[in-house]
C-alpha cells in the first residue's frame, strides 16, 4: 500500500523571534527539578489530558505510537500503588538488591524506600510500553524502536507538565509488573514510568545539586 502524504503546515518566523523563543523555553526548563513534595491541592483533569495530548505527538517507530497512558487521581488506587511499590523498593534499599556503589550514588539525593508521594500527589500517570501490538485477529503485530518511541513521549510529557506550571517525578520502582495487575493492563503493555504530578508543596525542598555545564554535555563539529 502506498503511503499518502498531506502538506507540512509551517509558520514561518524570523530569527529573532525563534531565538527569543529558544532562550524562553530554555530558562522555563532551566527551572525543572524533580519534586517529591507535592501538595494535596486539586489539579484539573483538563491539564493532565493537555500534557497527554502533547506526550502523544511524540514522533514513534513507524507511527505505531507504542503508548499507554493510565492516569489514576482514585485514592483506594494510589493507595494500591504506594504499598506495592514500597514493597519493592524496601527490597531494594534494605534487601540486598541495589548495591553499594548505587546506594551512595543516592545519598546525595536523600531518597529511601518510603513513597509518600504515591498517595499525596492528586494524579499518578502511569507510562506503559506496548512491547507489540495486537492486530484485529488477536495476533502480536511487532513494534519498532518501542522504548525510544515511549521515552520520546515521557521527556514531552515532563516538558508539557512544567510548562503548565505543575511539578512530577519519574519513579520506576523495579520490578514495577505490580502495576499491570493493580491497573489490570495486558501482558504485552510493560510499565515504563510512573509520575506522580501536581503542585508542590509550599514547604517542598530539592537536593542542592548541580547539572553538568553545557560544555561538558555538547560537542560541536562544524
Amino acid at each position: 500500500m502506498s503511503a499518502s502524504f498531506v502538506p507540512y503546515r509551517y509558520t514561518a518566523r524570523g530569527v529573532d523571534a525563534m531565538r527569543q523563543a529558544g532562550k524562553d523555553f530554555w530558562l522555563q526548563m532551566q527551572g525543572r527539578r524533580s519534586i517529591r513534595d507535592f501538595s494535596v491541592d486539586p489539579v484539573p483533569r483538563e491539564l493532565i489530558e493537555y500534557a497527554l495530548h502533547t506526550a502523544a505527538t511524540a514522533p514513534s517507530g513507524a507511527n505505531q505510537q507504542p503508548w499507554k497512558f493510565v492516569a489514576v487521581s482514585d485514592p483506594a488506587i494510589k493507595r494500591e500503588i504506594r504499598i506495592a511499590a514500597e514493597q519493592e523498593e524496601y527490597e531494594s534499599y534494605e534487601g540486598g538488591r541495589m548495591s553499594e556503589e548505587w546506594l551512595e550514588a543516592l545519598q546525595p539525593i536523600g531518597t529511601t524506600w518510603q513513597k509518600p508521594f504515591l498517595e499525596i500527589a492528586p494524579w499518578i500517570v502511569v507510562v506503559f510500553e506496548e512491547v507489540h501490538g495486537m492486530k484485529a485477529d488477536g495476533s502480536p503485530l511487532k513494534h519498532y524502536y518501542a522504548k525510544e518511541s515511549v521515552g520520546i513521549a515521557c521527556g514531552l510529557l515532563i516538558a508539557a507538565i512544567h510548562e503548565i506550571g505543575l511539578v512530577t517525578l519519574t519513579h520506576t520502582p523495579s520490578p514495577m509488573g505490580f502495576l499491570n495487575q493493580i491497573l489490570q493492563r495486558p501482558a504485552h503493555e510493560r510499565p515504563f514510568i510512573l509520575f506522580p504530578i501536581g503542585y508542590p508543596a509550599k514547604d517542598a525542598q530539592v537536593p542542592n545539586l548541580q547539572r553538568k555545564s553545557f560544555d561538558e554535555t555538547v560537542e560541536w563539529i562544524e
